[in-house]
């Protein structure tokens, strides 16, 4: 289903405006001599923000966009309480998932000794509980995936002319939209370095079908039936699942909605990626923020919109004909403190679609290149990652 809804949209970008296409198309278009502006009134913060719209990366839309007060309108309310149901519950699921321990040491000694019936039961009883956690993850990467869809529906509508102004005007849906992101990319990374997570699901998928074989009685099977537990597996395989699980949503939009012209979405996209890297760099914005985390919080919303528009974009992030200023992101990025994002870096270097094609421009290559030290740290870290899978083939799985 995914593959034709991705055949889908490259059919509609191919046969699309060419001018829709053009790199660094301004919102709206105007002559290339000319820089328009407008002053807007905020209607979360109640003063002037001047929005350049232009024609190249070095004069992008330039806007405050306030993370930490933007409240909604009425004519945001609906789909802002809609969201906001599913993004209370995302606090509690990113705890949940960093106290995830995994059941290994009562798997191996079950593994071990085979016939001890104690250490079967022990094992099993131990699967099961974090089995219903893994399930409620999954379950809520859907609601996820529906809340985005909604989300994208309101920030690509007709309602406003471009990105720009969807995204200064409905500050509180581009704020959930952010949070999103930012769930995605924590969930990710948490998942990455917990192998555990497979190795359970593995084992449980493992000892159910052999508990079938036997006739024996399986508490756990009403937990997760086959289907579901197939859907859960192909999950939790991929190295971002949560990630996945909005490029295939995004991309599922824009097949469905044919009604929304393509670029209305990857303008969204590249637009917000353009909004958090001007209120990184440019001091006035940022002095702004009142939370210390609210700089973490951008950086990680920036890089995460880069990768989303990366995968949803027929041609990625890195082309020239991109509307996002990677190098202009990357250079952001790395003027942070030694160390706080090499997480995000990381992201960039091993998580993006496009990266290593042909047209992406050397120079971004170049700068997004790993250091020796951090090229093996990256390898040993990925390594322990297909671990998780590694693992269950040797136990069978």
């Amino acid at each position: 289903m995914q593959m034709r809804a991705k055949a889908s949209l490259e059919a509609r970008w191919n046969t699309a405006d060419p001018a829709a296409q053009a790199p660094c198309q301004a919102w709206p278009p105007h002559s290339t001599t000319t820089t328009h502006c407008w002053f807007l009134r905020d209607p979360t913060m109640g003063n002037l923000l001047k929005v350049l719209t232009c024609t190249d990366l070095d004069q992008e839309p330039n806007f405050f966009l306030d993370f930490e007060n933007a409240t909604p309108t009425e004519a945001e309310r609906e789909v802002w309480l809609q969201v906001d149901v599913v993004l209370k519950d995302a606090r509690g699921i990113l705890d949940e998932l960093q106290a995830y321990k995994g059941a290994g040491q009562e798997i191996r000694e079950a593994i071990q000794n085979p016939n001890d019936d104690v250490l079967q039961d022990q094992a099993w009883a131990a699967v099961v509980p974090l089995v219903g956690k893994l399930k409620k993850f999954y379950q809520f990467s859907q609601r996820l995936e529906a809340s985005l869809s909604s989300l994208l529906g309101a920030l690509t509508s007709v309602t406003y002319e471009d990105p720009t102004q969807h995204l200064e005007r409905e500050q509180a849906l581009a704020k959930q939209f952010a949070e999103i992101l930012h769930f995605t990319l924590r969930f990710d990374e948490l998942k990455m370095t917990n192998p555990a997570i497979q190795n359970d699901f593995s084992y449980y998928r493992r000892t159910l079908s052999r508990m079938r074989i036997n006739n024996l009685p399986a508490e756990g099977e009403n937990e997760v039936n086959n289907e579901l537990a197939n859907r859960i597996s192909l999950f939790y395989a991929d190295a971002t699942p949560m990630l996945k699980t909005l490029s295939d949503g995004t991309t599922k939009f824009v097949s469905e909605n044919k009604n929304v012209p393509i670029e209305n979405t990857t303008d969204c996209l590249s637009t917000m990626a353009s909004v958090c890297k001007v209120m990184l760099e440019t001091p006035e914005y940022r002095s702004r923020f009142t939370n210390e985390e609210t700089v973490s919080f951008c950086l990680r919303v920036m890089v995460g919109v880069i990768i989303l528009y990366d995968y949803v974009h027929p041609v990625g992030a890195f082309a020239k004909s991109s509307k996002i200023d990677m190098k202009g992101c990357i250079k952001v990025l790395k003027d942070q403190p030694p160390g706080s994002v090499d997480g995000l870096l990381n992201a960039l270097r091993y998580t993006t679609k496009h990266l290593n094609d042909e047209s992406t421009n050397k120079t971004i290559k170049i700068m997004l290149q790993a250091k020796l030290r951090q090229w093996i740290t990256g390898l040993m870290f990925f390594t322990l990652l297909n671990m998780g899978t590694a693992g269950l083939n040797l136990m069978g799985g």
